[in-house]
């Protein structure tokens, strides 16, 4: 839903201003700018901006500034790249944001094992150039240039999430500070461990609501001797969507595949300035050795074939690719501008990959009804796929419209078998429909939210309502 909120609440008490000031100095930012930079989203929420922005440059420094937070009972929230589209950093009761931007640091990089650590303001674009010469890369890769703090807080995943997971996966370890002013550190380096509750994966996806995560240990892979993309335009969604799930239960370890319907492929085309045929079409990248890649393209090549798919166009050097996937990871700025003036409602879901063709193609029959322009992609190899409106924001009638179809779609994935967000998080958007997935399992949700902040200051008012 749009959510439009006035806040009522009493401005920072001087006495904590001041002392903030005196530890942060000139990294304590209460200007308009700032502010209204750290209460904005990338999606159709309203703006909701914090009373201060602290940039923290050190886990001491949000260990500092969390005891004070909470002393004086002030909200604190989380900041990383601003990408989250589900109101995922929007201060809802004011308060504090942390920025973790200047926490850059690549603290250690373990090609031995492959693995590194870094700090949560460090981008997964920088990452990857800094692994690259290691032959190493870190195949997170939700889109936006995230930061690796904020993949881990939202439990992000992406367009090579089919062959190498998520962040559920990719992460070792975190150091977080919690609401009671420490840092934890939550496991150690190795690959598996039975030693006490798995506090990783507890802080993995909790979007800031029970710590700040401030370091991350991530697994690293090896750059693969042979990486070819192409694309393929389908007759049908039908066509496309067989494809795919006929080639995952084949067993080809496909690398990445996405799917665009033909709307969203006429938006590429004029936001990116490309020719593809505005048809439902396949990004595919393979990986591996020569030999592997090459049978792995002629089994799916002869699967598009016989699904109508057209001629597969080869992207092998890496600027081609490279241009190939850049296309792919700006077609939400593509979806949102097809009308002047629009703003994004970008909703996702995520179901068992056998029941994948029909929910798609349900969900187009319910847009084609519509009025409001919309798209479908989606990293399809896991199930995965995203809608993204173009609604005017003026217009109450578009607005109700939109939720009624994220209404449907939501449903029709439950009904599946399948989650209401499949790597957006729950944020402000998704919050009734978390219960009516999990039901009971929130109240341990809300259980554990009170015992580690009691108060309620860490990102209040997301994933759920105390």
């Amino acid at each position: 839903m749009h959510i439009d909120v006035t806040l009522t609440r009493p401005p920072l008490d001087p006495g904590f201003v001041a002392a903030l000031r005196q530890r942060f100095g000139d990294a304590l930012d209460m200007g308009a700018a700032a502010l209204a930079q750290h209460g904005a989203s990338e999606a159709h929420f309203a703006p909701m901006a914090p009373d201060a922005v602290v940039y923290a440059g050190s886990t001491d420094e949000v260990v500092d500034l969390v005891r004070m937070c909470t002393a004086a009972g002030v909200p604190i929230i989380p900041y990383g790249a601003g990408t989250s589209i589900e109101g995922n950093a929007l201060a809802v009761r004011g308060g504090v944001s942390v920025n973790l931007s200047r926490m850059t640091e690549i603290v250690a990089v373990h090609a031995e094992d492959f693995d590194c650590t870094v700090q949560a303001g460090v981008r997964r674009e920088e990452l990857n150039l800094h692994l690259r010469d290691m032959g190493l890369f870190f195949p997170i890769d939700p889109g936006a240039n995230a930061t690796i703090g904020g993949m881990a807080s939202t439990r992000a995943s992406g367009t090579n999430a089919v062959r190498y997971g998520t962040m559920r996966e990719a992460v070792l370890s975190l150091t977080v500070v919690t609401p009671d002013g420490k840092a934890i550190k939550t496991a150690t380096r190795a690959r598996k461990s039975a030693a006490g509750y798995d506090l990783t994966r507890l802080f993995v996806g909790s979007e800031g609501t029970l710590g700040i995560i401030t370091e991350v240990t991530l697994r690293l892979h090896p750059i693969p001797e042979t990486i070819s993309s192409a694309v393929c335009g389908f007759d049908s969604l039908q066509g496309a969507v067989d494809t795919v799930v006929q080639a995952i239960q084949c067993g080809v370890p496909l690398a990445r595949v996405e799917i665009l319907d033909d709307k969203q492929m006429a938006a590429v085309n004029a936001w990116s300035r490309l020719g593809y045929p505005e048809v439902t079409t396949l990004f595919f990248e393979f990986h591996g050795s020569p030999a592997g890649v090459a049978e792995q393209v002629t089994l799916v090549r002869d699967l598009a074939e016989a699904n109508g798919g057209g001629e597969f166009q080869w992207s092998n050097l890496p600027e081609e690719r490279a241009k190939l996937w850049k296309a792919r990871h700006e077609a939400y700025y593509a979806a949102v501008n097809v009308r002047p003036g629009a703003v994004g409602w970008t909703t996702d879901v995520c179901v068992p990959i056998s029941r994948l063709p029909e929910c798609i193609l349900e969900t187009k029959r319910d847009l084609e009804a519509g009025t409001v322009p919309a798209t479908i992609l989606g990293h399809v190899g896991d199930g995965n796929f995203h809608v993204i409106f173009s609604m005017d924001p003026n217009s109450l009638e578009e607005l109700r419209e939109v939720e009624a179809i994220n209404a449907r779609l939501v449903q029709r994935a439950l009904l599946m078998e399948g989650t209401c967000t499949g790597e957006h998080g729950i944020g402000l958007g998704k919050q009734d429909w978390l219960v009516a997935e999990l039901g009971d399992a929130v109240d341990v949700m809300r259980t554990l939210k009170r015992a580690l902040d009691p108060q309620d200051l860490f990102n209040p008012g997301k994933i759920f309502s105390l």
